[in-house]
């Protein structure tokens, strides 16, 4: 027996179309998907792996196009869903160990500061090049506290951080193809030379003004070594040898979260620089000066007499307190020598003004590069790289005067 239909064939309902699969691309619902086979490494065994959520046909065949090459090639990724929060969060846990504890702060801050609050809830797999340019864009324009401009260099730092991140994602946990940030463009970053900030006889002026603050010692050691400020206040005696002379810089220290912490140098090697027989009696003059405190303070005396660089107590020093002395004593020289004023230098600038000082005189990159602790020579020629052009400068004049000097 028939059932009859009743009703004009318009108003019969009609049988749902099936979903038609067309050279692995199809609609499902409002978006589009794609299928492609993919051999798995290890069994060899190929397998179906689909991909939705296409707004368009064409959007679906690109992305498939774009998988089956990486399938020919073993480089297929499997989707996955995670942010680009997410995945920095787990990223930078899996670090925390390996990562110096002040480097890790410093990268903790631009992940929350920037990262996470402009492009976090992106999905990772989704970010593009184009996408981290115009981020960078943003944060120059408006990244700053209250919603102004951010420094070019800072942005550089954010880009440093998540360019390594990234990286990890595609070597590592392979949820990535390629590394977007490296595609990305920079803003560009005025370049600034270090260096002569002040001449050697400023230098000689500043010391002298110096040398009857307690720290005395410090700054002369920061501007005879070139070592970091960090370096200095993490030194011990027993890393001082004033037979050789030499000292040995084994570590740093740094403040993290008003805790005074100390870790591996910079580069991760401890390295050995030679003190001239003027440091030397810096040195005795400071040890003698600090018996005399330790001495005097008795039981209430804190530091044992491990630490070079400490508190008028004995307690190792905090590294913001020099920093913050170097513009006191500039100010207190100027206002005893009216006549002779010192422009404005930052702490580091002694370590500049050491490094340019040595290349000028004609010091070997190499031996400059191994007192400043870089772990490249190539790193000092960058970043010295106006100091090597000078003398480049006068390289021919050099070799003429070496000629007729032989004749």
């Amino acid at each position: 027996m028939t059932k009859t239909l009743i009703g004009t064939p318009d108003e019969q309902p009609r049988k749902r179309k099936a979903p038609r699969l067309r050279d692995g691309v199809m609609k499902r619902g409002n978006t589009w998907s794609y299928v492609i086979r993919v051999k798995d490494p290890e069994t060899g065994e190929s397998k179906p792996r689909w991909v939705s959520g296409f707004a368009t046909e064409d959007d679906a065949k690109a992305a498939r196009d774009e998988a089956r090459v990486r399938a020919r090639r073993g480089e297929y990724i499997d989707r996955n869903a995670i942010t680009v929060a997410a995945y920095l969060a787990e990223w930078i846990e899996g670090h925390a160990v390996e990562i110096k504890p002040h480097t890790l702060k410093g990268y903790r801050d631009m992940i929350r500061l920037y990262i996470t609050p402009r492009i976090g809830t992106v999905r990772l797999q989704a970010l593009r090049p184009s996408a981290i340019t115009k981020f960078y864009r943003d944060l120059l324009t408006s990244g700053g506290k209250k919603g102004g401009p951010l420094a070019a260099n800072t942005v550089k730092h954010v880009h440093t951080v998540l360019r390594k991140a990234l990286t990890d994602a595609v070597l590592v946990d392979e949820l990535l193809p390629n590394n977007p940030a490296e595609r990305a463009k920079l803003p560009r970053v005025q370049a600034t030379e270090p260096g002569m900030i002040w001449t050697p006889a400023q230098l000689r002026a500043f010391l002298g003004t110096t040398q009857e603050h307690r720290l005395y010692a410090f700054f002369h050691l920061a501007a005879y070594t070139g070592a970091r400020r960090g370096e200095l206040l993490n030194l011990r005696w027993t890393d001082v040898d004033l037979d050789k002379p030499q000292i040995h810089i084994t570590g740093t220290a740094a403040v993290i979260d008003r805790q005074r912490v100390e870790g591996t140098t910079k580069s991760g090697r401890s390295r050995v620089v030679s003190l001239d027989l003027g440091t030397v009696k810096v040195l005795k003059a400071h040890r003698a000066r600090q018996d005399e405190e330790r001495l005097r303070l008795g039981e209430s005396w804190k530091g044992g007499g491990a630490y070079v660089f400490t508190t008028g107590w004995g307690d190792p020093l905090f590294p913001d307190t020099p920093s913050s002395l170097m513009p006191k004593l500039i100010k207190t020289h100027n206002v005893q020598n009216p006549k002779a004023q010192l422009p404005h230098a930052r702490l580091h600038d002694l370590r500049h003004i050491h490094a340019t000082t040595l290349l000028l005189a004609g010091v070997p990159v190499h031996v400059v590069a191994a007192r400043l602790g870089h772990a490249d020579p190539a790193i000092t020629l960058r970043v010295y790289a106006h100091v090597i052009t000078e003398q480049a400068a006068t390289a021919a004049d050099v070799f003429a005067e070496a000629l007729r000097s032989t004749a």
